[in-house]
């Protein structure tokens, strides 16, 4: 049900977009009012977000550590792990890289499955890491793809990604290896939250409801290119890139139905970001288990908003009640007879300086 009610939410964007600019024509609002707004959103959005998580103190050290630490006990033989447990800053930096563009923490990642006798049994989640890396170096490779759209003259990697991308002659217009490759990595996700019982039991419609919205920005961008009936001409789609771009917005004629849903749904994700888990983009750069080294016992951390705190020490308790705890059997850090002496000392010291006085 959690599926059927994003699934349906995502329809019902579609068709406010197939009504509003396709049957009552206001395509401005839908090309140009609706994409400021998310735009502006986004970029806000995101901004308070990562500032907010930015200026949030973290005066430990709490990295995830998977490895033995730079420093360790003299009976263990050095085995540092720099990857997994770094206690530099270029180390952190190592992590970071492999974590980011490689996602090796999930590359590494184990599944726990309980099995009848009971019997646990312990697999890899490869497949999820495979996945999860195509769906996101795919997503990248269209949006660099779609630059294109947006500048002029189109640079040279631009056009370079395009071509790329096209290199296998299948249809015409070539199609696109980024779209199927995104397609299939969004359907085993799907998929995966539907059939396997622990990743569904734990997940809500803000888990479904990012992959319909991508798949529907998917399908429509190719419904655009490739079927008769939705294609869309290029040329007015790039005068109203252009036009949003330079801020002088025109919505030109020969622009499709099928355009303005696709823009639309990329609105609303746009919208949806800043407040979802999508936000990782940014957060992955400030966890504090991943960008920060692990030098606890090189270094003493201190909380730099511990106020001053007046201790009673042992040392004071004890000297305050020697005398009854040396009555009761208790145990004590210094004899009572070394405290009657000093005490002795000192009344006599005092005494020769009233006397001199």
């Amino acid at each position: 049900m959690k599926a059927i009610y994003s699934l349906i939410l995502v329809v019902a964007l579609i068709l406010i977009a197939i009504v509003g600019a396709g049957l009552l024509g206001i395509g401005y609002l839908f090309g140009v009012i609706i994409p400021y707004l998310a735009v502006l959103v986004f970029v806000v959005g995101f901004v308070v977000r990562v500032v907010s998580w930015g200026r949030s103190p973290v005066p430990f050290r709490i990295p995830t550590t998977c490895g033995q630490a730079r420093k360790s006990l003299p009976m263990f033989k050095d085995k540092w792990n720099r990857l997994d447990n770094p206690g530099t800053k270029l180390g952190v930096v190592g992590r970071m890289f492999f974590e980011i563009v490689l996602f090796r923490s999930l590359f590494r990642n184990t599944r726990v499955e309980m099995h009848q006798g009971p019997h646990i049994a312990y697999s890899s989640s490869k497949w999820l890491w495979l996945f999860a890396l195509m769906f996101h170096f795919t997503f990248l490779l269209i949006f660099l793809r779609h630059m294109r759209f947006f500048t002029e003259p189109v640079p040279g990697v631009f056009v370079m990604m395009d071509q790329m991308d096209s290199m296998f002659q299948i249809l015409t217009p070539a199609l696109y290896l980024s779209s199927v490759l995104i397609l299939v990595a969004l359907g085993y996700l799907l998929l995966r939250r539907l059939l396997v019982p622990t990743v569904r039991y734990i997940s809500q419609p803000a888990d479904y409801f990012p992959l319909f919205l991508i798949i529907g920005i998917v399908i429509s961008g190719m419904l655009m290119r490739y079927i008769g009936v939705f294609k869309t001409d290029l040329m007015p789609v790039k005068e109203l890139a252009m036009g949003l771009v330079q801020f002088s917005p025109t919505v030109p004629d020969g622009i499709g139905t099928t355009f303005y849903v696709h823009l639309f749904l990329v609105s609303v994700l746009l919208i949806y970001f800043p407040f979802s888990k999508l936000m990782h983009l940014g957060g992955v750069f400030l966890s504090p288990t991943r960008n920060l080294p692990n030098d606890s016992r090189e270094k003493r951390h201190v909380n730099p908003w511990n106020y001053p705190v007046k201790f009673h020490t042992y040392e004071a308790y004890e000297d305050e009640n020697r005398k009854a705890m040396v009555e009761a059997g208790l145990p004590v850090e210094k004899p009572l007879e070394e405290e009657t002496e000093e005490t002795s000392g000192e009344e006599a010291s005092d005494d020769n300086a009233e006397k001199k006085e």
